[in-house]
């Protein structure tokens, strides 16, 4: 089996091809730049990454490139598709895809997803998704576009309403081992609470927050004023930690924290990948469906990550 990771020597993707390798699962770093990528592809072009796709069995998507044709592209020579991207609507669109193609692998979605199926198994809905992100963390160029660029959308509530990224604040009780000081997170779009509020008939709802009081103001305040987006810092005072808990109805809590959310990313990308390999996937399918949180623990202690 050889893995193909786009964007393979950026924030996510550099860490997936070390630990691919690391497991004894050959991968090849994609991308434009022919210093760094070990198979050089321009994803904006569809011939270039058909070439790329040369004896490849598996893709994973680590490029912020959000272009459903590379997926039709994949399901079509019966290449297994590895999604990281948290947008709604593109992943949505990835569900429709007629072939192998793994949604919601990463951080959020993906480690939520599970924590929250794990939550949902103990003690039934509504469940609320809780992820605190480290604003000090340097994160690569598109996952810092794709936190700003939810500043004034909206997106549909389970109850049928219209909520605002960055609005209707909560509260939620972190464990101490997690190093957040108390204060609200904020409702944020992210697929998962989507599909599992559709597939368990029971409202799941996502909250971000920063460790940064101050950053998570931030995000409050542009939500209101999106067109100051531009004028936003690309770093942010915070550390690297980063926290994931899912809260059922009775009030208790699945969590997991560490440090580096790209790494942590990475971690269960390269989990996901070994679990796709022991299974033949022929439809879209998330990776609920086919990973459970236990098999996820041997590669969390890679990342501080604890459970």
């Amino acid at each position: 089996m050889s893995v193909l990771v786009l964007g393979g020597y950026g924030a996510v993707g550099a860490h997936l091809v070390r630990l691919l390798r690391a497991g004894g699962t050959p991968a090849l770093a994609a991308g434009r730049d022919p210093a760094r990528a070990d198979r050089v592809v321009d994803l904006s072009k569809m011939d270039s990454f058909r070439a790329a796709l040369s004896g490849v069995s598996m893709v994973v998507n680590c490029a912020g490139i959000e272009d459903v044709r590379l997926a039709g592209e994949c399901a079509h020579r019966g290449i297994a598709f590895v999604e990281i991207s948290a947008t709604s609507e593109y992943v949505q669109a990835l569900e429709h895809v007629d072939g192998p193609v793994v949604l919601g692998v990463g951080l959020a979605p993906g480690l939520t997803t599970l924590l929250a199926v794990e939550a949902l198994s103990r003690a039934g809905g509504p469940v609320d998704i809780m992820i605190g992100l480290g604003s000090g963390e340097h994160h690569g160029p598109a996952a810092t576009a794709w936190t700003y660029q939810l500043t004034g959308k909206r997106f549909p509530d389970p109850d049928g309403a219209t909520i605002r990224n960055f609005t209707k604040p909560a509260c939620f009780t972190i464990p101490e081992k997690a190093g957040y000081k108390p204060f609200p997170a904020l409702r944020a779009d992210f697929a998962d609470q989507h599909r599992l509020t559709r597939e368990f008939a029971v409202p799941v709802r996502t909250y971000l927050r920063l460790d940064s009081r101050l950053a998570t103001v931030g995000l409050a305040g542009l939500t209101w004023a999106p067109a100051l987006r531009t004028l936003a810092p690309r770093r942010m005072p915070g550390s690297d930690r980063w926290v994931v808990l899912a809260r059922a109805s009775d009030g208790s809590a699945q969590w997991a924290t560490g440090r580096g959310q790209s790494l942590a990313t990475a971690a269960v990308a390269a989990a996901t990948v070994r679990e796709i390999a022991r299974h033949r996937i022929t439809t879209s399918t998330w990776i609920h469906e086919i990973l459970e949180i236990g098999k996820l623990w041997p590669g969390l202690p890679a990342t501080g990550g604890r459970l």
